[in-house]
């Protein structure tokens, strides 16, 4: 529980796309003192000490909806000020284009949004493996973050998802997953933290991941030393352990 959170404004941003309820009462729980708010004003947005972007469902649909309601300009204006929170599509939403629809995203990182390649979806083991990707899966730390404080490295979260993103610049990378090989799973640059999977249907480490949320200031990011050689110079995910997507 999160108790330096009295009178806090969090805003989770509505464009009618996602489980926002549930994310809300997650953020509620670790920071019962905090106000909580699920809005689609963007003067609520521009109010927040803190903003989370959630999303599900395709990305065509999710920035049509955003712009549709006229909050593009609020979004990237608290991405740019206030620490910020993405979560599975509003992960996605933060990169330059997409192939699901061959949409373009809200470009405030450099690199696309790409779908699991059919032709490599097997595991070590030789099975077939599903997209979309859905279940329990490790996330391993590349790289210290407040995020991360007080989450076990390789602690396992919860994906539904049919893309990833895949950054041009290797060091945007906080957090990896392997299905089969491994992907980006989390992202974090200044004052933005952005993840894949989603951390209100993701238990204890979710809920940790949520609070450390509430109680970062959006300035400090850990510090540049690598936790795993996790990323190459190239801007390549270097492999790592066999896929396990068992729930803990």
């Amino acid at each position: 529980m999160q108790m330096g959170s009295t009178g806090m404004r969090i805003a989770v941003v509505d464009y009618g796309m996602g489980n926002l309820r549930s994310v809300a009462k997650a953020l509620e729980h670790v920071a019962p003192a905090a106000r909580v708010v699920v809005t689609d004003d963007p003067k609520e947005l521009a109010r927040a000490e803190r903003v989370v972007f959630p999303g599900q469902g395709a990305m065509p649909d999710c920035i049509r909806e955003l712009e549709s309601r006229g909050l593009r300009a609020a979004v990237l204006e608290a991405a740019a000020r206030k620490p910020f929170l993405g979560i599975c599509i509003g992960l996605q939403m933060l990169f330059e284009r997409s192939e699901e629809g061959d949409v373009a995203g809200l470009a405030v990182f450099a690199g696309n949004v790409v779908r699991f390649p059919h032709e490599r979806m097997v595991s070590p083991d030789g099975r077939k493996l599903k997209v979309p990707h859905m279940g329990w899966n490790k996330v391993h730390q590349v790289r210290p973050h407040p995020l991360w404080r007080g989450i076990e490295q390789d602690s396992r979260f919860y994906f539904v998802h049919s893309y990833f993103v895949a950054p041009v610049d290797a060091s945007l990378t906080a957090g990896t997953t392997d299905y089969p090989t491994p992907f980006t799973s989390a992202v974090s640059a200044a004052n933005i933290f952005a993840v894949q999977f989603h951390p209100e249907k993701s238990h204890v480490a979710g809920l940790r991941l949520l609070s450390n949320f509430v109680a970062w200031d959006g300035l400090s990011d850990g510090g540049d030393v690598s936790l795993d050689a996790g990323v190459s110079p190239e801007g390549q995910v270097l492999p790592r352990a066999a896929t396990d997507v068992n729930q803990p």
